[in-house]
């Protein structure tokens, strides 16, 4: 009796999104929704989708993309059980880091935004600069350095970014001197084929990645 009054309640809807699992993108069918996360269907009659395909594909880590363009939430969840329904999987997914409140060009974009907050460095004025990134994509990166940076917008350059063994070249498309005088920083890759960026999915349905963020 407790644990049902412990438990966050749960509306059962019926909504459509994808997530990203084992470098594949799974179309999936919101069965119920809670404020700590989702039921969700896989949607998927490929013979090799199954309980073992789900096993594997999370030996590494149980934390996915997640995108469901009806409700603007993206972000990612962890699987916390995967469960035979019939011929198909159910999905129990536990929101970690979630965008409730998604701006309004969500569905304009041309590919999905991962938050990832990792070092990297770039060349830029003849020297190279330490990083962080804000977000990642198929597409290209959002950066932030801790001190203004001046450079002119359409510059090419050479940049690393070991945490997705990135290295290569990448274009600046726009470029903001925030508050403390904090550079923002978008950049768009050149020569680097969109498949090779492993571990970042489009979620195709999404105008520029790389634009700066909403006022």
């Amino acid at each position: 009796m407790n644990e049902e009054l412990d438990r966050p309640y749960r509306k059962n809807l019926i909504s459509h999104g994808l997530i990203y699992m084992g470098e594949e993108e799974h179309e999936i069918t919101i069965k119920n929704l809670s404020i700590n996360g989702v039921l969700a269907h896989l949607d998927s009659d490929r013979a090799d989708i199954d309980i073992k395909y789900i096993f594997n594909s999370l030996l590494d880590s149980t934390i996915i993309d997640l995108y469901l363009p009806e409700m603007r939430l993206a972000g990612e969840a962890e699987v916390v059980r995967a469960d035979l329904e019939g011929d198909g999987i159910l999905l129990a997914l536990e929101f970690k880091n979630i965008a409730y409140d998604i701006d309004k060009n969500l569905n304009k974009r041309k590919a999905y935004r991962k938050n990832m907050p990792a070092p990297g460095k770039i060349l830029l004025n003849n020297e190279y600069h330490e990083f962080t990134a804000v977000n990642v994509s198929v597409e290209g990166l959002m950066i932030c350095f801790s001190e203004a940076m001046p450079v002119e917008e359409g510059t090419i350059t050479h940049f690393e970014f070991k945490r997705l063994a990135l290295d290569g070249e990448v274009k600046v498309i726009w470029v903001d001197i925030i508050s403390d005088d904090r550079t923002l920083m978008g950049l768009q890759y050149i020569h680097m084929e969109n498949n090779a960026i492993k571990g970042i999915p489009r979620f195709a349905q999404q105008q520029n990645l790389n634009s700066p963020p909403s006022e």
